[in-house]
């Protein structure tokens, strides 16, 4: 296992800036997500890690140790990419040897036997004499992934591996990356774009937007405390209202309508209210909408309203229709600064 930190981390390619000024500290065991939308640069960050691509500034350190001019084949690191690449030519136990080109098994045991255990790890025992084109795309990630820890690697890295897969096969898959993570205690880094991944599977999180850091915390904490605007956006579901006027505990919005809120704030600050925290009927806070769109999710309703020309999503247990009353309480807004 192995504590990793990043220190003043940029990469230019040519004139464009993919990462600048990147700086994070990452726990020997943790699963850790770098979560954001396409080309913020979480995949050269992950590249970095793995030694594929060398940083323009900064530093990169396993256990204290810089990892400058350390070669990738050098670094102990197992990496999982979306694109499965497996042999074709080979059987899956082959392709799961084949991490192990470079090095010997752990624990002094032959390649068959850790072929084997990593088979069963990863809930494919006793197919290892299969052709991987026979394998279901969900289980071609299970080969990838058995054989990137084949070495038993102390750091690996995950980018976007289940972003190919339908649903449940995502869902699948991320329950059985959790459980090998938690049973191996490895450090992991894991690369997506998918929010609800990235709250779900990790122990802490960082938010990217075009090559920077914009928050690093628990997902609880970055779900309900987002630190700016494109954060509240981005990790799950908000509405966003901007402050026109305020005068006390007592905000104006757009529109024209008014919250009770908790001090203190300020004009052009902005209030985000998640979905989940609206309800009909009244509260602290009310407001008066239409209901244009309903649409049913198995364990509720969303509703699309309409206020003053724009949309409030709202998660309810029943549906609606018409003009009504939808409630909150003031402990529900998180007030973002204006910038």
């Amino acid at each position: 296992m192995t504590r990793v930190e990043l220190t003043g981390v940029s990469k230019r390619f040519g004139g464009e800036l993919a990462l600048e000024d990147v700086s994070l500290s990452i726990d020997d065991g943790e699963f850790f997500t770098l979560v954001g939308p396409s080309g913020c640069g979480k995949t050269t960050t992950l590249r970095i890690l793995a030694g594929l691509t060398e940083p323009s500034a900064g530093t990169v350190r396993f256990d204290g140790q810089s990892m400058a001019g350390i070669p990738p084949e050098d670094r102990n690191v197992g990496i999982v990419f979306q694109n499965v690449s497996l042999f074709e030519h080979r059987t899956v136990a082959e392709n799961v040897a084949y991490g192990l080109k470079f090095h010997d098994p752990p624990g002094g045991v032959t390649r068959e036997k850790r072929v084997a255990e990593l088979l069963d790890l990863v809930d494919l025992g006793g197919l290892g004499d299969r052709d991987p084109a026979t394998l279901s795309g969900g289980q071609q990630q299970r080969v990838a992934l058995a054989r990137a820890l084949a070495p038993g690697p102390d750091l690996l890295l995950l980018d976007e591996p289940m972003s190919a897969l339908d649903a449940s096969l995502r869902d699948r898959l991320r329950k059985t990356v959790a459980r090998i993570q938690s049973e191996l205690g490895i450090t992991t880094i894991y690369v997506t774009h998918d929010q609800s991944e990235a709250l779900s599977m990790s122990d802490r999180l960082a938010v990217m937007r075009a090559g920077r850091i914009e928050q690093v915390g628990r997902p609880e904490t970055v779900y309900e405390q987002p630190a700016n605007r494109f954060v509240a956006q981005f990790v799950g579901e908000n509405n966003l209202f901007e402050i026109q006027q305020v005068d006390g505990d007592i905000v104006t919005i757009e529109g024209g309508q008014q919250f009770r809120v908790r001090p203190p704030v300020s004009t052009g600050d902005v209030l985000a209210v998640r979905p989940t925290a609206l309800h009909l009927g009244t509260d602290d806070n009310q407001l008066e909408v239409e209901v244009e769109r309903v649409a049913f999710h198995g364990t509720g309703y969303t509703l699309h309203c309409d206020i003053a020309g724009r949309e409030l999503v709202v998660e309810s247990d029943r549906p609606a229709e018409g003009i009504v009353t939808v409630g909150f309480s003031r402990s529900a807004v998180t007030v973002l600064p204006a910038a």
